[in-house]
């Protein structure tokens, strides 16, 4: 029986990116988006889509209950759901702080959750690989609610591999700069910002979404069965090199 991944935020670039290569693999794939219009305009009538938001516990374990019921139990997890919410702190709202907290940080909590809960109620293993971003492992400026989040993403790798090590459920995290993704499309400034901040990285330029799906993939893969608790940096250098003065 071919193996099922659950992606979450299917709809986005770096979702479809995933659904793409893991499709390519044979496996079996469950896509979830809060949007089951964008879902049908991507995906057409493949996989099993289901419509839910995945940020609280009801809406995680809807994902998990519906897949199951059709025969498509998920054993990896590529947890793609979030946003961008950028600002300095003290102007931020409290609506967008929450919103930022919600996409990236809780969505990953209930639905890992959810995962480990339906793996361990069959006792299989499993493997999930969540998203983080280098705004979470060094100061960057107007990013402080990202990095909040994010950073609860990286802490909530390392305490959920100390839980399920022993379960066989190898758990990872990457960290990618700025990526040529349609969530990145409103940078502020347009255009010139962004290749302002392409400009910063030691290795210039802006990622792209497919080179962070191949990483999550490998890491969903039988190559990384003993790779668990780390968190990969995709981000051209940005958070351990000392940038050159220009």
């Amino acid at each position: 029986m071919a193996r099922t991944a659950l992606i979450t935020g299917a709809a986005g670039g770096l979702g479809q990116a995933v659904a793409g290569k893991l499709d390519a693999t044979g496996l079996q794939l469950v896509l979830t988006s809060r949007d089951d219009g964008r879902l049908a305009a991507c995906y057409g009538g493949r996989h099993l889509q289901v419509e839910a938001d995945c940020s609280g516990v009801a809406g995680a374990r809807h994902i998990l209950q519906v897949a199951r019921a059709h025969g498509s139990a998920p054993t990896a997890l590529a947890h793609c759901a979030g946003n961008i919410r950028l600002g300095a702190l003290h102007r931020m709202s409290e609506t967008d702080f929450s919103d930022c907290l919600r996409a990236n940080l809780l969505s990953a909590f209930h639905t890992l959750a959810a995962f480990v809960g339906a793996l361990r109620d069959t006792k299989s293993a499993g493997s999930a690989v969540l998203v983080s971003a280098a705004a979470a492992r060094i100061g960057t400026p107007n990013h402080e609610a990202m990095a909040a989040a994010k950073a609860g993403v990286e802490g909530l790798v390392r305490g959920a591999v100390a839980t399920c090590a022993a379960a066989g459920i190898p758990i990872s995290a990457v960290a990618p700069g700025i990526m040529d993704t349609p969530a990145a499309a409103g940078f502020p400034g347009g255009t010139p910002a962004r290749e302002a901040a392409a400009r910063q990285y030691p290795l210039p330029g802006i990622g792209s979404a497919d080179e962070l799906a191949e990483l999550i993939v490998r890491l969903l893969s039988d190559h990384a069965a003993r790779v668990t608790g780390q968190v990969w940096s995709m981000d051209a250098g940005f958070s351990t090199i000392r940038p050159l003065i220009k």
